[in-house]
């Protein structure tokens, strides 16, 4: 079940590994983990806190 489009995914994606950089170029801090959340919902399409506020950004198949 996916509830992410794919804009909507890339974003996720470039967002995710922005963040994870943080690892190891600029101050190499562990925040740069917090870049696995984006990274993997964007990978997978499904965002569970979407799916608690009942929002998708998936388009509607006829």
């Amino acid at each position: 079940m996916k509830n992410e489009g794919v804009l909507d995914r890339v974003i996720r994606v470039v967002v995710g590994l922005a963040l994870l950089s943080l690892l190891v170029v600029g101050p190499k801090t562990l925040w740069g983990l917090v870049g696995l959340v984006p990274l993997i919902t964007g990978l997978v399409g499904f965002c569970p806190i979407y799916k608690v506020f009942g929002l998708s950004t998936c388009p509607l198949k006829d």
